[in-house]
């Protein structure tokens, strides 16, 4: 994905349109809450691998998505933008 993500940047940057990919970390989601269904081991589990020691509030990776299309990244391209607690930090 990110190699597309980069592909298609360089192939549309003339154009003036900028491509980048959010990359998440594990969210607080209702698939999430399925898949996980009552077992709050698994839960704690997925909290574990993410550095802050909690999951993401859908909010947070849309912010995310939100600066990307700002005025703020205006010079940012092809790039994979890690939002994800520390989970590939460690």
């Amino acid at each position: 994905m990110l190699g597309l993500t980069k592909t298609a940047a360089l192939e549309y940057a003339k154009q003036g349109i900028q491509v980048n990919a959010v990359c998440p970390g594990g969210t607080e989601t209702a698939l999430l809450d399925g898949l996980a269904g009552e077992d709050s081991a698994t839960l704690e589990y997925m909290k574990s691998l993410h550095s802050i020691g909690r999951l993401a509030n859908p909010d947070e990776i849309a912010n995310a998505v939100v600066w990307l299309c700002s005025d703020e990244a205006s010079f940012v391209l092809g790039q994979g933008i890690n939002v994800d607690g520390g989970f590939t930090a460690i």
